[in-house]
């Protein structure tokens, strides 16, 4: 699984490639000399957990048969501050769903996802905590 890294410009401007042509781009913040233009690549990792997840949820639920009108995810991570490197040592998931939908469906398969199946998560559990909650037709679940 190669992923090719090029800078784009004199600073902190990056654009990662793999295998398939696919892109994402990354920046420093202005405080370090980036210009804002893209993601932080800590940044990128808490996306990285948010799809990772989100997938296996969409996927899960599928299986089960439950009809999913909508889907959006809102992930949030603490790091350590004042060390280098600075680790998320916290990191929460709340998971927004509308639709036909059981709520203990919905429930296990998160659970599933965090606890079994994403790689993401399964990586960043050896220095961060991750909690996770739920919405569904605007009734929060913890």
């Amino acid at each position: 699984m190669p992923i090719i890294i090029e800078r784009l410009d004199g600073d902190y401007h990056f654009v990662a490639r793999n295998d398939t042509g696919n892109e994402i781009q990354m920046d420093g913040s202005p405080a370090i000399g980036g210009h804002n233009l893209a993601a932080r690549p800590m940044q990128v990792l808490l996306m990285a957990l948010g799809g990772c997840s989100g997938i296996d949820v969409v996927s899960i639920l599928r299986k089960g048969r439950q009809e999913i009108a909508e889907f959006s995810m809102e992930v949030d991570g603490q790091r350590e501050p004042g060390v280098e490197p600075s680790l998320y040592r916290a990191i929460h998931v709340h998971y927004s769903l509308r639709g036909e939908l059981d709520p203990e469906r919905v429930r296990r398969a998160i659970q599933l996802s965090m606890e079994k199946y994403c790689s993401v998560a399964k990586t960043l559990e050896a220095t961060a905590t991750i909690t996770w909650s739920f919405e569904l037709n605007g009734e929060r679940y913890e």
